[in-house]
């Protein structure tokens, strides 16, 4: 089940690990609009969630799912192990990196590391 509770300035909207992986843009703006009718400002989507076609970026579904969280101006924290899907792509870890040094997207393996993030700690880039 998918929760809200707020940290630093921030409202998280906390997705369940074991709720509908998202397999196509819909599935996020779905997300999307159960985050911001929550009054969310960040949406917490742990890896397991995303379809494998998410870290393949040819397929374009990180792109547009990333995109539409930024139009929504909700931010957007991955949390989990990319390692495997980086290992096997350069163009996914340097998405990962770039999206690592902004403040609108965030790849981390670990809760804490968002949480430091949150606290205005810096976090390796993916």
């Amino acid at each position: 089940m998918n929760g809200i509770r707020s940290q630093s300035k921030e409202r998280i909207f906390e997705c369940a690990i074991d709720g509908p992986k998202l397999t196509r843009l819909q599935d996020a703006l779905d997300l999307i609009g159960e985050a911001r009718a929550a009054g969310a400002t960040l949406v917490v989507l742990p890896v397991e969630r995303l379809d494998s076609a998410f870290f393949e970026l040819k397929s374009g579904l990180a792109g547009e799912m990333v995109q539409k969280f930024i139009t929504y101006q909700l931010r957007l924290a991955i949390v989990g192990d990319t390692q495997a899907a980086q290992s096997e792509s350069k163009s996914l870890r340097d998405f990962i990196r770039e999206a690592n040094r902004g403040q609108s997207v965030w790849f981390v393996e670990r809760r804490e590391e968002l949480d430091a993030l949150l606290d205005g700690h810096t976090v390796d880039g993916g």
